[in-house]
């Protein structure tokens, strides 16, 4: 990956700033070139060349280098926080913030897991190009459970916006009819 790009000051006006290129950033500022507004992206990571960026790409876990388990000295002293995402590992640690350079704090008493993707696309890059759509039981969970509040739509409600994304976006899968994971494009 790249490092640090700045860019300079400018006194260009835009019609939307959108902040980081992760899946709701990219989305957002493709709706809004396509719309004909004068979009700015606001990134805070670097750029990723593809398959050069991808190391490991199509080598079985147990062929690289630890298996993929990144050093305890490197994690305990840069990773603390981001080793608690799955995708977190020797071949993407490069994608993953850096607990040290990057630290925040949480309200006494609380606990929050910042689990940051700093590259171009965000933590897309991280969900090993697996997405799936949300179901009923996903919806339903907190009315049949008990706690908390119910979902104010239904999987029905969202349906169509799934199948634009997927479309746009050449994501499929087979179809199982599985009542909690729905069927994509």
């Amino acid at each position: 990956m790249k490092e640090q790009v700045y860019i300079n000051k400018t006194s260009e006006v835009y019609d939307a700033i959108v902040i980081g290129s992760g899946i709701s950033g990219g989305w957002a500022a493709k709706e809004f070139c396509e719309r004909g507004h004068k979009t700015l992206m606001i990134e805070r990571g670097g750029v990723v060349e593809h398959r050069k960026d991808y190391i490991g790409e199509n080598t079985p876990m147990w062929a690289q280098e630890h298996r993929c388990r990144v050093e305890n000295i490197l994690v305990d002293q840069q990773h603390n926080i981001q080793k608690q995402c799955y995708a977190f590992g020797n071949t993407t640690k490069h994608f993953f913030g850096n607990d040290r350079d990057l630290p925040y704090t949480t309200k006494a008493g609380t606990e929050f897991s910042w689990i940051r993707g700093n590259m171009l696309g965000g933590k897309s890059l991280l969900w090993h190009r697996q997405t799936y759509r949300l179901g009923e039981y996903d919806f339903n969970a907190n009315k049949l459970d008990g706690h908390g509040n119910d979902w104010p739509i239904r999987t029905k409600d969202i349906e169509k916006w799934y199948s634009h994304v997927e479309i746009h976006a050449g994501i499929s899968g087979s179809y199982e009819n599985l009542p909690n994971l729905p069927d994509s494009e």
